[in-house]
């Protein structure tokens, strides 16, 4: 049953986590189901390091169920310019976060849910947590045939991949998270997690493709809403707790003190695009000139998401030496972002300001580029 939930109170029961007392010692008679009112990906992303950092699980494992609007999420050491269309995104108003934990990139919607199993790291286990998931869906309706894979993956007769899984490993506490795709938009989901630029070399980890499906294409039924509860049941259940859905707000910063600048981490620029793996760009791109077109070779090192070399080579007699010298000298130390490529543009105009014939070809130029970003 879903209640509200004094946020005090809330706080306070899971700063208890933190005695040792008899009553807080068997993990089969305590435990806590949390469900987020956010839909903000950072907001929820942020709770989960925050109950990760502060509570002391033993005894007390934690579910939490949470949902975001539209935003693509990718792994701790993943490449967002080789798992999504950043493009695409930034014109549909897609959200880009992300995780603390590794694993692949993965779309989220309201209709995707996300649950979180909170654990000292000593009881941890990912397949406990997905049997749990498997029991809840069979108690909803038994003939659904749902297994989980040695991947810690759910799928939905025997092919279509309803659920992925993460996590987070600390030195004493640890949380699996995993998805479950109930009505995602599955238009959505493709065309975002489809990266469409060129000459990317870089070790970051990359994402497997996999055929999904949404459980609600199965059976109508089962909408968010009926999924949630019934995990929440099974959980109650399997830790002999009440079953009670306890609503938390994760921007109370009067209940999570800090809790707003984790988020403000999670959504920066240097988190979400710095902290990707060094790559380079290796691509060719064609420029108009005259009644044909020219070929414009780009060749980049990124290192912390900034620009460490640079060597844009076009044909001199459209551009003349000195002008792409100094527009490449200009992208060393900026960050590898089409608004900063817009801001060097607009500097560099001003060095010769009435050339026109020169202004048309730069913004050309500088606009293909802020197409590979």
């Amino acid at each position: 049953m879903l209640i509200p939930f004094s946020m005090k109170n809330c706080f306070q029961l899971l700063c208890h986590h933190k005695i040792p007392t008899a009553a807080f010692r068997n993990p089969a008679t305590h435990g806590l189901i949390l469900q987020s009112i956010s839909n903000d990906v950072y907001q929820n992303l942020a709770l989960e390091d925050w109950i990760h950092d502060h509570i002391h699980l033993e005894g007390k494992p934690i579910l939490f169920l949470w949902r975001n609007s539209p935003c693509v999420v990718i792994g701790r050491h993943q490449n967002p310019w080789q798992e999504c269309d950043l493009h695409l995104m930034r014109q549909e108003g897609v959200k880009l976060a992300r995780r603390r934990s590794g694993g692949g990139t993965v779309y989220h919607d309201m209709g995707n849910i996300n649950l979180t199993f909170f654990t000292t790291k000593a009881k941890y286990d990912r397949m406990e947590n997905l049997k749990l998931t498997v029991r809840a869906l069979n108690a909803v309706q038994p003939h659904l045939d749902v297994q989980p894979t040695k991947k810690f993956d759910l799928l939905l007769d025997g092919q279509y991949k309803i659920s992925g899984t993460a996590s987070k490993i600390g030195r004493v506490a640890a949380y699996h998270h995993c998805t479950l795709l109930c009505s995602t938009n599955r238009t959505a989901l493709s065309s975002l997690l489809k990266s469409p630029y060129q000459g990317i070399k870089s070790h970051a980890t990359p994402s497997i493709p996999s055929v999904v499906k949404n459980l609600r294409e199965k059976d109508p039924s089962l909408t968010c809403e009926v999924l949630m509860s019934a995990i929440a049941a099974e959980y109650a259940a399997h830790h002999q707790i009440d079953n009670h859905v306890n609503v938390i707000n994760p921007a109370d910063e009067t209940q999570f003190p800090g809790i707003n600048s984790k988020a403000k981490e999670l959504q920066s620029w240097e988190w979400v695009y710095g902290r990707t793996p060094k790559f380079s760009v290796n691509t060719t791109f064609h420029v108009p000139h005259e009644q044909a077109h020219l070929e414009v070779q780009v060749f980049m090192d990124v290192k912390n998401g900034l620009i460490e070399t640079c060597d844009i080579k076009t044909p001199d007699h459209w551009l003349p030496l000195e002008i792409g010298n100094k527009l490449n000298s200009s992208f060393i130390g900026s960050k590898f972002c089409p608004t900063e490529t817009t801001l060097l543009t607009n500097i560099l105009l001003r060095t010769c300001p009435d050339d026109q014939h020169l202004h048309r070809k730069w913004n050309i130029l500088c606009e293909k580029i802020r197409g590979i970003m």
